[in-house]
């Protein structure tokens, strides 16, 4: 097994951690998305317009 460069290796955990916060962004997106659909919909129909 050959030894990495430090420059490679840089580069691999550079893609490792901007990989895992990427998914730490789209999941926190879709959940606040949820929960904005949520707060309308609850909030439609607490108002009674009658």
């Amino acid at each position: 097994m050959r030894e990495l460069s430090a420059e490679a290796r840089l580069h691999f955990y550079a893609r490792h951690v901007s990989r895992k916060s990427g998914t730490g962004i789209h999941t926190a997106a879709l959940y606040s998305a949820f929960a904005v659909i949520a707060a309308i919909v609850f909030g439609t129909l607490s108002v009674h317009p009658f």
